[in-house]
């Protein structure tokens, strides 16, 4: 009787373990699908985009979503296909290049050049699937030309409606950042012509 016990339990084991081993991982990028318009260099502002800070909790490899009120999972079968700040930075960069429009010089402009530099500080970052994709921050846009320095720092909250699944909340995360560059985008356009720049409005 014990033996057919412990049998049963090591081929349920078994079992386990092999169904874990074989379920299929899944990895997503905020990286849009489609590239950008190639820029003219005459005209496109250099710039590139600093280091992105994101909030703790969901600095993982997994995705991290709310399941309703205060709780949240960590989706071990559902990740990020690099780290979740780079994945903003290159998404960022990426809809910088359409939305001024520009040219990412990615920290080799050359010394004395007009420059454009981007800083971006993730407060929120929240998830629901099926509901909403939510990216709150803090921004900063430093512009330089000829000796001249001009800065300003805004903050953004971006929240976009989602449908069910994974892929559709990846998406609405994409296009909060396609956004999030556009109001980035319009503060950079009035410094680099000179102009008095004013924070986007909510």
């Amino acid at each position: 009787m014990m033996r057919n016990a412990i049998a049963l339990l090591a081929v349920t084991a078994a079992a386990l373990l092999a169904a874990c081993a074989s379920a299929p991982l899944h990895y997503y990028t905020l990286l849009p699908g489609s590239s950008a318009p190639v820029a003219d260099p005459a005209t496109a502002i250099p710039f590139e985009v600093l280091t992105v800070n994101v909030p703790a909790q969901v600095d993982r490899p997994q995705l991290v979503v709310r399941q309703g009120g205060q709780s949240v999972a960590l989706l071990e079968g559902e990740r990020w296909i690099a780290p979740l700040a780079d994945e903003v930075r290159g998404a960022l960069a990426a809809d910088l290049v359409r939305a001024l429009p520009g040219r990412d010089v990615g920290g080799m402009a050359a010394s004395g050049k007009p420059l454009l530099q981007v800083s971006l500080d993730v407060r929120r970052f929240d998830s629901q699937p099926g509901d909403h994709a939510l990216l709150e921050g803090a921004w900063r846009v430093r512009w330089s030309h000829d000796g001249q320095l001009a800065t300003e720092s805004c903050s953004s909250r971006i929240r976009e409606t989602v449908g069910p699944g994974y892929d559709a909340l990846v998406q609405g995360h994409q296009q909060a950042l396609g956004k999030l560059a556009g109001q980035i985008a319009e503060v950079a356009r009035a410094l680099a012509s000179g102009h008095s720049a004013r924070c986007p409005e909510g």
